[in-house]
């Protein structure tokens, strides 16, 4: 039998992170049993690691987990660097979804961050635009408000979510193992740095749904407590903050003046909500129910327009879902590219620094996830040998470009 190796002298005194096998497991989609199978490990085994229990295991242990979860060993014996500050995560789906997958979300939100403050170090964003929202003010007030801080007066909004990034906050698409997480918030603060980071599901691409999604997760940002723990409040204040959220939404794609008066005219006529829609790039149902809420129609129509929409089969699935498209977000992509096109950067140099400055170790393919990045933007295009890393700091930068 072979010598084994003792973790310490192998890893020169680094200890093992629980919490990060923990991160790798659900980014993979599996349960600590799961894990247990698919390694040959005990349950036990896992369970000890995860909570921190086993802090010196053997290096092949690390190692065959580094294999199987396919994360660099670096990534299982680091600490995080910076720390932010404790926030709520709102979630859409909250009573619906699995706790596990909000968790994974969870936990990519931080590392999205700790990636926007290593560009803030070297690019000047957007500072982040928002209007100080009274207390009690109603979620029609509270976009009325926005849309006049933002300059937008009552017209269609053509692209929400370069309407949000161009404001200072942090908007990005996701992929989830379930369909159920539709999109979250998020608030980031650190010593020096406060943003918000809205996420929206890879699975449901519509522009309509999308430009809702982007609406009802601002409007938590405006209206809610960024400290709530939502696991205390029970199920009826839950469903009242989400209704708040969905009635600023709402008020906000679709501003009563102008909107009264696109609708007026055919406004219990089911066909004409589609011709609107390519106007207002709002869902038919969101604007058939903005209607009633404005009494431009009554609970009667409405409930007749529902159930024609229910007989058409177009509930689920609308017209035009599949012809209007919105811009994806590009905050994060293109500050990526912009390092590495004026060479401040190397793929692999970017990365170098990600994990030696901020603690944060992993592939290619698994930051091009996480950003919502195309495959392949992490592939080194040259020798990294043979370009030189330059260090510069925001206000560097900024001449340069």
């Amino acid at each position: 039998m072979g010598k084994v190796v003792s973790f310490n002298p192998m890893m020169g005194g680094k200890y093992f992170n629980g919490e990060r096998l923990k991160i790798a497991r659900m980014w993979r989609n599996l349960s600590a049993t799961q894990l247990a199978d698919f390694t040959g490990f005990s349950r036990q085994t896992i369970s000890m690691l995860e909570n921190g229990k086993l802090m010196t295991p053997e290096f092949a242990t690390v190692q065959k987990l580094s294999e199987k979860l396919e994360f660099p060993i670096t990534f299982f014996l680091e600490e995080t660097k910076i720390n932010f500050n404790e926030s709520t995560t709102y979630f859409r789906s909250l009573l619906t979804t699995n706790k596990k997958y909000r968790v994974e979300q969870e936990e990519k939100i931080k590392f999205i961050a700790i990636v926007y403050n290593m560009l803030s170090e070297y690019l000047e964003f957007e500072k982040m635009n928002l209007p100080q929202i009274p207390m009690n003010t109603t979620p029609q007030e509270a976009a009325n408000i926005l849309r006049e801080h933002w300059g937008l007066g009552n017209k269609p909004i053509e692209n929400i979510v370069y309407l949000a990034e161009s404001n200072g906050l942090i908007v990005t698409d996701f992929e989830t193992a379930t369909g159920d997480v539709d999109a979250f918030s998020h608030k980031i603060t650190s010593d020096d740095m406060e943003t918000y980071l809205i996420g929206y599901s890879k699975n449901k691409r519509t522009a309509a749904r999308i430009h809702f999604d982007v609406a009802h997760e601002i409007g938590h940002i405006l209206l809610h407590n960024w400290r709530e723990d939502l696991e205390c409040i029970d199920k009826e204040e839950f469903k009242e903050i989400e209704l708040q959220a969905h009635a600023f939404a709402s008020a906000f794609l679709l501003p009563e003046e102008e909107f009264r008066k696109d609708v007026s005219p055919y406004a219990t006529n089911l066909a004409y909500y589609t011709e609107l829609k390519k106007i207002w790039k709002v869902s038919i149902a969101a604007m058939i129910r903005r209607a009633k809420d404005l009494d431009i129609i009554t609970a009667d129509d409405y409930s007749r327009l529902m159930r024609n929409m229910q007989k058409q089969g177009i509930r689920k699935t609308e017209p035009l879902d599949d012809e209007l498209v919105t811009a994806e977000p590009s905050l994060l992509r293109q500050a990526i590219n912009i390092l590495f096109n004026q060479k401040v950067f190397t793929p692999n140099e970017f990365l170098e620094e990600l994990s030696r400055e901020y603690g944060l170790t992993l592939y290619p393919k698994d930051i091009e996830t996480l950003l919502g990045l195309k495959k392949g933007t992490f592939d080194e295009k040259e020798n990294p040998k043979t370009v030189s890393y330059t260090h510069l700091r925001a206000h560097e930068t900024s001449q340069d470009l």
